[in-house]
């Protein structure tokens, strides 16, 4: 993660934990911010078994409908096997960037100047600008909560 960060030029800070960070509110809790900060990557299959990741602020939640509509197809939470195979990752530890799957970003987390997000494992969170997300990954923004 933090290479593909340096190659793509991205500016982003690590933070590293001897416990782990496996919801919103541990991760709050740890860094001492706002649940509204910190972003969740969700994966979600499609009718096709392609596999969308959905971003959203850690107090939100994804609207499947909304998601399924921007998308262009019906879509529904990625299981824990299938989350493994598309991202590279097990689930509480994908982070927003650095596996190529499609992302449609929650219009509401652009209006943050950093959030922080999954780092790829459950002991790494990483804070980084929402519009360097969506520039690396060719996001959609939407309102998807």
């Amino acid at each position: 993660m933090k290479n593909f960060l340096d190659e793509a030029d991205i500016e982003a800070d690590f933070y590293e934990f001897s416990e782990p960070t496996l919801s919103v509110e541990d991760a709050s809790r740890q860094l001492g911010v706002n649940p509204e900060k910190i972003i969740k990557s969700l994966v979600f299959k499609d009718e096709d078994d392609s596999p969308v990741l959905a971003i959203v602020a850690g107090d939100k939640r994804v609207d499947e409908d909304k998601l399924s509509k921007v998308h262009g197809s019906r879509v529904k939470m990625a299981k824990a096997r299938d989350v493994e195979e598309f991202s590279g990752y097990k689930i509480g530890e994908v982070p927003p960037v650095s596996h190529g799957l499609k992302t449609i970003i929650d219009t509401e987390i652009m209006d943050f100047d950093s959030i922080i997000a999954g780092g790829g494992s459950t002991h790494t969170l990483v804070e980084l600008d929402p519009r360097d997300i969506a520039r690396i990954t060719d996001a959609k923004l939407a309102k998807i909560s």
